[in-house]
């Protein structure tokens, strides 16, 4: 028999009735005060995915998150506002008890209905071999404490991006890293709502550590990754008013542009 990957196990959903799905949030995804913003977006994703069954992939989403959400059970409720032929529009919320913990409205397509020429200016980040790069295994243990969720995937950073773990940051503002879920778990539509916002916040670069809260975040998926490993960039271009903001991009193994995001973040307080 095999084994179901944890990704799969934690963000799994059931049918509870028209439009509703029900979920066991998963502890050890959590960071800081809360339950990470890109896991639950898997799970709320994973619930519309579900209830657009012939359009199960993720296209556009934009997602509003109200309150910290915590280990246990939750509900999804799914609304369709739009169904189309090729893109379905929905509204979706994700609750605990009575609290709107996470607001979504999002797109969904079949991504396999969308090849054709790809053009892009960006650039692919030229990252070392893994065995060069620094890994969980050098991340400071408070870090860990903080963000029991970097247990669930594996990350390696180049060294001149890693001083943030001795307490040395760049002050760029920027990280770039390999990426796969634990078990080698290969990635997937809706596994990339998660790498979006599963590295450690950019304003680590910054020298500013700490549970950075997401108010907003959009992503867009363009593509079904290929297998292995994943290339994720961040970065950011301005900190002000208390917030920032963290662009990233998701590259797969063939060096295709699979997703992107654009977040707002409050910053880490300095106490």
């Amino acid at each position: 028999m095999t084994m179901q990957a944890e990704f799969d196990v934690d963000t799994t959903v059931t049918p509870a009735g028209e439009g509703r799905y029900a979920a066991q949030l998963a502890p050890g995804w959590k960071v800081g005060g809360g339950l990470n913003g890109g896991y639950q977006l898997a799970v709320l994703g994973t619930a519309i995915s579900t209830h657009l069954a012939d359009k199960p992939d993720p296209v556009a989403v934009s997602a509003y998150f109200l309150s910290a959400a915590e280990a246990g059970p939750a509900t999804i409720d799914v609304e369709v506002k739009r169904a189309g032929g090729r893109m379905s529009t929905v509204a979706a919320e994700l609750k605990q008890d009575d609290a709107t913990r996470l607001s979504v409205l999002a797109t969904y397509s079949d991504l396999d209905r969308f090849d054709g020429d790809v053009r892009t200016t960006a650039t692919e980040p030229d990252l070392p071999p893994l065995e060069e790069c620094v890994g969980r295994a050098d991340v400071p243990s408070y870090v860990l404490e903080m963000a029991p969720l970097m247990s669930r995937f594996d990350m390696r950073f180049p060294r001149e991006q890693a001083g943030w773990t001795t307490g040395e940051p760049s002050g760029v503002g920027r990280f770039q890293a390999w990426f796969r879920l634990e078990g080698e778990r290969e990635p997937d539509p809706l596994a990339l709502l998660l790498v979006l916002d599963a590295l450690p916040p950019v304003t680590f670069d910054l020298g500013l550590m700490g549970w950075a809260p997401t108010i907003e975040l959009s992503a867009h998926v363009r593509a079904k990754p290929a297998p292995g490993w994943l290339k994720v960039q961040h970065h950011t271009r301005n900190l002000a008013g208390g917030m920032f903001e963290e662009d990233c991009e998701v590259w797969d193994s063939t060096g295709r542009l699979v997703a992107q995001s654009r977040q707002l973040a409050l910053a880490p307080r300095a106490d």
